[in-house]
């Protein structure tokens, strides 16, 4: 229950934040009346990220064991792909997100309504169907009836109650820190959904050595204990896992949680840090030798001569400051 939870609040505090920035940038430049058609966006963005959950949990119901398997084995890699692409893509982003809103929706003023309803429709309907996705998935694999789906509902709920609150400046927290956190939990979670994904994909018979299990601790920890359902519902924990299964966990947990949590910057290569500043080199040679030739030649007026000379002297100032 606790990882649908955080992955509601996530993603619900993601599509919250769209839009109140949305909202917000409408209002103050005197668009108020074109939140008609970002609310038209929204509701179409909800309806059809339920109608591809509902999708995917009645259209499997159809299907033969395998192919339920396999299909949920696929979709778990397929989930986690999406949302390990969106905790990366929103550390990276953060910081210019409100500004790349920004530019999104004056092109969609510039274009009509309907360019304002797909502005809305698109920045909200993406977390919602990585959501569904990502929800379904992880209450497949909790296997604990609709507690897991309650978690998601009192995730979003937070996330709009934060959303509110932040648009009303009534709440302020370092939402960098909170996304680092968030993110870093979120990718705990999704390791449990790749190694189950993959237990599913066994089971399907697509891949091989089921049987071939790394340990076995369920008389330590009894599937059906308490602990032992908190740890499956929170992290997708097994306590017979096979020896693919772990691998593939490993395989995904430790480099990709050591990238996530590295400094912003981290992995810049050194050819491309000198191939910067070998740039930067040469622009600044080349402005000092036109410079030189036009201080050199005694033509032009002096009127110039001194603009030349201001300009490059608040150059040099603007340098020594940066």
């Amino acid at each position: 229950m606790f990882s649908n939870f955080l992955i509601g609040l996530r993603e619900g505090l993601e599509a919250s934040l769209v839009v109140c920035i949305l909202i917000a940038y409408l209002v103050k430049t005197g668009n108020r009346q074109r939140l008609v058609p970002i609310w038209i966006g929204v509701s179409i963005a909800v309806v059809v990220s339920l109608a591809f959950g509902a999708g995917l949990e009645f259209g499997s119901q159809e299907m033969t064991f395998k192919a339920q398997e396999a299909l949920g084995g696929s979709l778990s890699i397929v989930s986690v792909g999406l949302v390990t692409w969106m905790v990366f893509w929103m550390r990276r982003t953060a910081r210019h997100l409100k500004a790349e809103l920004h530019g999104k929706l004056d092109a969609a003023l510039a274009m009509g309504t309907g360019a304002l309803v797909a502005t809305a429709l698109l920045a909200v309907g993406r977390e919602g169907l990585e959501t569904s996705l990502f929800v379904w998935r992880a209450v497949h694999a909790a296997d604990d009836g609709w507690h897991p789906m309650i978690g998601a509902v009192l995730g979003i709920a937070t996330a709009v109650v934060l959303g509110w609150l932040f648009y009303r400046g009534a709440l302020k927290i370092n939402l960098a820190k909170f996304f680092t956190w968030t993110g870093g939990m979120l990718v705990v979670v999704a390791a449990g959904v790749l190694a189950y994904g993959v237990h599913d994909l066994q089971e399907a018979e697509f891949l091989g050595g089921l049987q071939n299990r790394a340990f076995d601790i369920s008389s330590t920890i009894p599937p059906d204990s308490w602990y032992g359902t908190l740890l499956k519902g929170t992290f997708n924990f097994q306590p017979d896992p096979t020896v693919l299964q772990l691998t593939v966990w490993a395989l995904y947990l430790v480099p990709t949680l050591a990238l996530f949590l590295a400094p912003v910057g981290f992995g810049r290569s050194v050819a491309a840090d000198q191939k910067a500043r070998k740039a930067t080199d040469e622009k600044s040679e080349a402005g000092a030798a036109g410079d030189g030739t036009r201080g050199g030649d005694g033509a032009g007026p002096d009127g110039e001569r001194v603009r030349d000379g201001a300009r490059g002297a608040g150059s040099r100032t603007g340098g020594d400051e940066g």
